[in-house]
């Protein structure tokens, strides 16, 4: 009994020192306190992109890929860098003025401050495949409300349900890509079936299958490649190579071809990621993007 009492105790304690020793995760909580702690953070992160005169004026900013952890202006880099991206039916605050009427009965909702699948709906005719719940339009307006009325810098998004390669509406196939300055570490593919429910595969640039990076989701069954993934991989270094330090890249594999769909410079803060994929990740850093945030 006491040996089970001291194992309960020594194990947090050992798993505490062993998860403040990581450096992977040490550097991205530095870079998330060096991006967002100033007070201009938020003002350059919400300030549109396209009021900047060109890219290079952009990236003459302190560290100027804050601007693209807003995802309108995410998609505008993408697509400027020659990515395909979901078409925008809708971008703004004032809610009431949006007109469902003229858009499609499939379309998605999102703020353009967000992470972890928070306030996402993708809306079919009614129905949100998230939370598996109906809504009328008056719900969905009093929904983003609340949302913005939780920071006056947010907006929302409507922009256009895509597909999947076999032409269904559903939650789509998250293709993560970990990239170091136009290098890919790792592909993990996550099959969602709620907000913070899925499945994961995890994969090197060449489609081999490897082990599992995070904690957060259950392994699943071996994937097949996409059919677009040498354009997921191609536009994956393209990216990574203009934002230059380490990011993760979204894309989805859809009826069109691969299609962006944001960046994140600091998934989980670092935490979540198992302790073999913290090391690689920190060895990829020390290659790829040495001396960088």
């Amino acid at each position: 009994m006491h040996a089970l009492i001291l194992k309960s105790l020594v194990m947090p304690i050992a798993s505490a020192i062993d998860f403040h020793v990581r450096p992977f995760t040490k550097r991205l909580k530095y870079r998330h306190r060096k991006f967002w702690k100033p007070e201009d953070a938020e003002v350059i992160r919400n300030t549109p992109i396209y009021q900047y005169n060109s890219i290079d004026e952009i990236t003459s900013l302190p560290f100027w890929q804050r601007t693209l952890s807003n995802k309108a202006n995410a998609l505008y880099f993408a697509k400027k860098l020659g990515c395909r991206v979901p078409e925008v039916y809708w971008k703004g605050r004032g809610v009431r003025e949006i007109d469902f009427d003229a858009m499609p009965k499939q379309f998605v909702m999102k703020p353009t401050i967000g992470h972890s699948c928070n306030n996402v709906y993708l809306m079919d005719d009614g129905y949100n495949h998230m939370d598996k719940r109906r809504y009328t339009v008056e719900e969905l307006r009093c929904a983003m409300e609340v949302v913005l009325a939780q920071n006056r810098q947010n907006e929302f998004i409507v922009e256009e349900f895509l597909r999947t390669e076999e032409g269904k509406y559903q939650i789509p196939l998250d293709y993560k890509v970990h990239t170091f300055n136009g290098e890919i570490a790792r592909i993990e593919v996550i099959d969602r079936k709620a907000p913070t429910v899925g499945l994961v595969n995890v994969f090197d640039a060449n489609w081999n299958a490897v082990e599992n990076i995070g904690v957060k989701f259950i392994e699943g069954d071996n994937l097949k490649p996409p059919h677009c993934l040498r354009e997921i991989i191609d536009q994956s270094r393209i990216l990574s190579k203009a934002y230059k330090i380490y990011v993760r890249i979204d894309f989805y594999a859809t009826d069109k071809g691969a299609v962006f769909g944001e960046f994140t410079p600091t998934p989980g803060i670092g935490i979540g990621f198992t302790r073999k994929a913290d090391y690689m990740f920190t060895r990829y850093w020390d290659a790829y993007c040495k001396g960088m945030i």
